[in-house]
């Protein structure tokens, strides 16, 4: 197999086939590796990618790479796959597909302390190529890429272009701040405006704050539920 190609600053590492890539970022981050370090797996059914960052910021704002990474993951889809494929994200992550979840975004850090500079964060994505289980009638609200009309886009590829509309959009973000990247997550974001079970009690999605956190409309009134939120348990 073609190993993918990417853009300076950003170092590929491949990883066996039963290995979770984000389990192998954090260690890798937890020992010093460089910032920018793409672990992945590619495999015949599943792709699993993930992305070690260095934060110069608090936890809090460094939140801002599971939405960068979700929104550079719709672009480079959206540029591979054809144009009636429609991409959609979740605020928890879930990456949606034609209306149905086809993958997700997970995220975990050296701190789950929102004010403290992390000493890493890791970005992981993971996404079902083809269906291994259930027939496409039995489970209409998963799929797989290749169900959806992608037969086309080629792992590799979707690495690479994801590389790279990730590595634009952390330029962006850098000289912009969090403005341009909130403004292109929300015309992305699924269910804004519906009931959703996040949180102590259901409530309706309004929307985010500036810095991605979930608006929860509840009986109680209105929460906020911080990115933070979806921080993976540290070991």
């Amino acid at each position: 197999m073609t190993e993918p190609v990417f853009p300076p600053l950003l170092t590929g590492h491949p990883v066996r086939r039963g290995e979770d890539p984000l389990d192998r970022a954090r260690a890798m981050a937890a020992l010093g590796c460089d910032a920018g370090t793409v672990v992945y797996n590619i495999q015949a059914d599943r792709l699993r990618v993930a992305i070690v960052f260095a934060p110069e910021v608090g936890l809090g704002d460094a939140m801002a790479m599971v939405p960068l990474c979700g929104v550079g993951f719709q672009n480079a889809l959206g540029a591979l796959a054809p144009p009636e494929v429609a991409v959609h994200l979740g605020w928890d992550g879930q990456i949606w597909v034609n209306g149905a979840r086809c993958g997700r975004l997970r995220v975990a850090a050296s701190t789950a302390d929102g004010v403290a500079v992390p000493d890493w964060l890791v970005v992981a994505w993971d996404l079902a190529l083809l269906r291994t289980g259930d027939a496409p009638g039995d489970t209409p609200d998963v799929t797989a890429l290749y169900d959806e009309g992608c037969a086309d886009v080629a792992p590799v590829g979707l690495v690479e272009s994801w590389s790279r509309h990730t590595l634009t959009w952390l330029n962006r973000w850098q000289d912009e701040g969090n403005a341009p990247l909130h403004a292109e997550w929300m015309g992305l974001l699924r269910g804004v405006g519906e009931q959703t079970t996040h949180g102590e009690s259901p409530g309706v999605f309004l929307g985010t704050d500036e810095q991605f956190g979930m608006l929860l409309r509840t009986s109680a009134g209105t929460q906020l539920l911080p990115l933070t939120t979806l921080l993976e348990n540290q070991e």
